[in-house]
């Protein structure tokens, strides 16, 4: 079938230099891009070995644009395309070569929980230089270090430049607006042999706190003199609603005093009895009984903070209030569940209680202070953990909640001597957080919550396979922990597709790049999506952010916001 395509995109899919594609959510960036790739591949421009190469930031965008690419490309086109992250295509040239840059002959990744860990009690303005030194001096690397080193790379050595060039002579950047500085130079680097081709929103810009520029989009153009292409008006993603018209009329303040199809505001006040959260979960349930007809449906829950999350998923999966239960699933951030993790390894590998309770200890020091992840880690907590490290050198231990911990950590670590483990990878799993959960110790209690939300032991799981393997191979799990940090770290890079079926909870930055049949975004009455409307720049950041999670809706989109002081911008 013939796509019936509009001026600007046949002028983009005709175009043969740089190119700059503009358009709002659902204006099919993506998709007229891949066709444009597929076009490529067929005219027969590439050589033998070369590959147009896709990149992203998020892995299920990548997982998103590799199903979309599967279903406009033949299988055998679609061996000259590679989709990944820039994480991904970073990495894939700095474990081969990341030696000229520091001299060493082995690099060690450094994980974003371990490398929280690491940096918790570094003064924020030397982060950047002790991830430097870790680098040049211990050959570990920092995530946030990939693309300038590459950068540096590439414009150290005509030679590597000249080879990925060749590798890739026809780059497309998906978001880019979202580009740091360090991602912009690399871009730039790869620009002066490849040509480039950039998709972006300036409107979904929400990553300024990361280094996003408004100003990327006019450096592009400038700097490679790019054509230049506007989707404007174009929505396949939610058409036939007002969905896309509500996200951009927001932006300006035409909605004020409008009504929207298939755009639902609720104001939400205190109800005797009740939680506070009762009608965001109401408001779930309508959207179940709206779709009950639809088979895969998905259902986001947007919210504007980690622990209004976090609070929200507990009521969730409670029966209260009169609402049952509601199974779903968290996007939580890596740290808290990675560094938990670890210390549910230590008990599943076992071995002598003095030897288990040590690394036990460890992993909890390790998780004390790296859990809160880019958040500064209260002095207290960062004495706790400084406290347990001591006792492992020195067997001493001062205060009552600290000995608590470590009397704790001593008795599970004896009761797992007496424990017969199954063999079944989750079944164990959950058994020895259930220890923790039922700690008389706080710090062991959070451990246990943490974990909760690790999603790598689900079925087909490489962490579950390993896992499985382990115990079928020697009768134990021994190599556990070693097992979980290899699951975590190929989780980081994996793109595997994900089942978006369901109800998910997630931040409204999650969100970014995503799509379902309905979203419910979820103002709290303590926890803002204004978080300051008297600061143009943080309420301009929360207006983009809005948009974009009000936009990832096809069918309908619902905003609950307090009645008291409801959200500013609606």
């Amino acid at each position: 079938m013939t796509e019936v395509w509009t001026d600007q995109k046949r002028g983009f899919l005709a175009c043969t230099g740089h190119a700059l594609a503009l358009g709002g959510p659902g204006a099919g960036k993506t998709h007229v891009a891949l066709v444009k790739a597929r076009d490529e591949i067929r005219s027969g421009i590439l050589r033998p070995g070369q590959k147009i190469l896709f990149l992203s930031f998020a892995r299920p965008t990548v997982a998103r644009i590799i199903e979309k690419a599967s279903e406009l490309i033949s299988r055998e086109d679609l061996k000259q395309l590679e989709v990944s992250t820039y994480h991904g295509f970073a990495w894939s040239i700095l474990r081969s070569h990341a030696y000229l840059l520091n001299g060493r002959p082995s690099l060690k990744l450094l994980p974003p929980p371990e490398a929280a860990a690491h940096l918790a009690d570094i003064d924020k303005a030397q982060h950047e230089d002790e991830k430097r030194r870790l680098f040049e001096q211990e050959g570990c690397l920092h995530f946030d270090l990939f693309a300038s080193l590459v950068s540096e790379l590439l414009s150290r050595s005509d030679r590597l430049s000249t080879i990925f060039s060749d590798a890739y002579p026809i780059v497309i950047l998906d978001e880019f607006q979202d580009t740091n500085s360090d991602e912009w130079a690399l871009i730039q680097q790869l620009g002066k042999r490849s040509r480039l081709i950039a998709l972006a929103d300036p409107e979904q810009r929400i990553y300024e706190f990361r280094g996003a520029d408004p100003r990327r989009v006019g450096e592009f153009l400038d700097t490679f003199g790019a054509d230049h292409f506007d989707f404007a008006g174009e929505n396949h993603r939610s058409s036939g609603t007002d969905i896309a018209t509500y996200g951009n009329d927001l932006l300006t303040g035409a909605n004020r005093g409008k009504t929207y199809q298939h755009v639902k505001i609720t104001r939400y006040g205190f109800l005797y009895g009740k939680s506070l959260h009762f009608s965001a979960k109401a408001a779930v349930f309508s959207a179940l009984d709206r779709l009950k007809k639809i088979p895969n449906k998905s259902i986001a829950i947007l919210v504007p903070s980690k622990r209004l999350m976090l609070e929200l998923s507990e009521y969730l999966s409670s029966a209260a209030d009169g609402l049952p239960e509601l199974d779903h699933d968290v996007a939580m951030d890596a740290e808290p569940p990675a560094l938990a993790a670890g210390v549910i390894a230590t008990l599943l590998e076992g071995g002598t209680s003095g030897d288990v309770a040590s690394r036990m200890l460890g992993a909890l020091h390790t998780h004390i202070r790296g859990r809160r992840g880019s958040r500064p880690t209260p002095q207290t907590e960062l004495d706790l953990a400084g406290a347990l490290s001591g006792f492992l050198f020195s067997g001493k231990i001062r205060g009552a909640k600290r000995h608590l911990i470590v009397s704790e950590v001593q008795r599970i670590s004896q009761l797992r001597q007496q424990l017969q483990l199954t063999g079944d990878p989750s079944g164990d799993w959950l058994y020895l957080r259930g220890l923790l959960a039922s700690s008389t110790a706080e710090a062991l209690r959070q451990v246990a919550t943490d974990a909760r939300y690790l999603r790598l032991l689900h079925r087909g799981s490489v962490l579950r396979t390993t896992l499985g393997v382990l115990w079928r191979t020697q009768g134990g799990y021994k190599g556990a922990e070693a097992a979980v940090r290899s699951a975590l770290m190929q989780e980081h890079f994996a793109a595997a597709p994900k089942d978006w079926r369901g109800i998910h909870l997630m931040t409204i930055h999650k969100s970014k790049g995503k799509e379902f049949d309905e979203v419910i975004i979820y103002d709290g009455l303590y926890q803002r999506i204004a978080k300051n409307p008297q600061d143009p720049n943080t309420c301009a950041q929360d207006l983009l952010a809005l948009r974009v999670g009000i936009t990832r809706a096809i069918r309908r989109t619902t905003i609950v916001t307090p009645k008291r002081d409801y959200c500013p911008f609606l």
